[in-house]
């Protein structure tokens, strides 16, 4: 891959100015360090000082992160600080307040992540989670029907209505799955939905199948629905990813590093002891999670890929899941690995 994609570069160290170049500056800022000193976290105002993340809601790392302010904590020494934002029910919904830079850093997927960069270059792929390929993982996507309906293969999709998610995981499955069984996407029609209206659209018969992902695919499932086929087998390229706005990236890489090794260090220690990293906020209530549904989460906690920075070899991935969407006209153009990956220095 080329050697374009771009890195974080070493910040230089701040030329000393004259002590009244100095007293002014810091009147003007409201700085309270010493010239030629570091800004104390939270005294920057660029947008690079504050990574601002969606709620993580009642269970993972991130709730664990948060409820022990552990990014808090170790932001402060990079001159950095957290905000908590709104929540959202994946990265497609969560699009919206990227653009609005109310969240700045979000995880999701490969596929998502190039249906947003085909109208923008305002985020990149910092780090990625390879596929959880364990045959004794639970599985987390799935192309489901209804348990009386007369489609049995992805074949007896044809002429039938299949709510997916508009560019995003769902959408890339549907249109791998109908290449590998050699059919035309144009013979299926595709009714792009978010999650919370797929499951809608799927209860109310308005469309003939889903392909659920996220939360959405262990709540069908437990209401019944039959499974057609999961994402694990098909040439799945996809990755779990983890996306910066571009100015976070360059103003601050140092913060989006250290956002990372928390991630890390997190998602080693729930692979060992997953249930603490549930019910994190409540243990009862709709949030709360109990019974087979809290088995299965936790279950695939120790499965899980545990996240990385991104390399060259990603950009691979990024080639064929953007690649699959410009064959069936859901991308205009095709996307080059280095306009979607940033590669983060060597961890300090």
């Amino acid at each position: 891959m080329s050697s374009s994609v771009p890195h974080a570069s070493r910040a230089r160290a701040p030329r000393r100015r004259p002590p009244l170049v100095c007293a002014v500056v810091a009147l003007l800022l409201g700085l309270a360090t010493a010239c030629g000193g570091s800004a104390k976290a939270g005294g920057g105002s660029g947008p690079g000082s504050v990574i601002r993340l969606s709620d993580p809601g009642n269970a993972g790392v991130l709730a664990y992160a948060k409820r022990e302010k552990i990014l808090e904590k170790r932001l402060e020494a990079v001159g950095a600080r957290v905000q908590w934002g709104g929540s959202y029910a994946s990265f497609t919904a969560t699009i919206d307040a990227v653009r609005s830079r109310s969240v700045n850093v979000l995880e999701g997927a490969i596929s998502p992540a190039v249906g947003y960069l085909a109208n923008g270059r305002d985020l990149r792929i910092f780090a990625a989670a390879d596929r959880v390929t364990d045959k004794a993982a639970p599985y987390e996507d799935g192309l489901v029907v209804k348990a009386d309906s007369p489609v049995r293969s992805v074949r007896d999709l044809v002429g039938k209505r299949v709510a997916v998610n508009k560019a995003g995981r769902g959408e890339y499955l549907l249109l791998l799955a109908l290449k590998e069984a050699g059919i035309p996407a144009s013979q299926v029609q595709r009714v792009h939905l978010n999650p919370a209206q797929g499951a809608s659209a799927f209860a109310t018969g308005k469309v003939d199948a889903w392909w659920a992902i996220v939360d959405a695919y262990p709540e069908v499932v437990a209401k019944g629905a039959r499974v057609l086929l999961h994402g694990r087998d098909l040439p799945d390229r996809d990755l779990t990813i983890f996306a910066a706005r571009t100015e976070v990236l360059q103003a601050n890489p140092r913060a989006v590093q250290v956002f990372l090794d928390v991630v890390r260090e997190l998602t080693e220690q729930e692979k060992r002891d997953p249930r603490k990293f549930q019910n994190v906020f409540l243990d009862k209530g709709p949030t709360a999670l109990s019974g087979a549904r809290l088995d299965d989460a936790i279950a695939k906690a120790r499965y899980q890929s545990v996240p990385r920075a991104v390399t060259d070899a990603d950009g691979g991935h990024v080639t064929a899941v953007a690649g699959l969407f410009q064959q069936q006209g859901v991308l205009p153009n095709a996307i080059r690995p280095e306009d979607v990956l940033f590669k983060l220095g060597p961890a300090r």
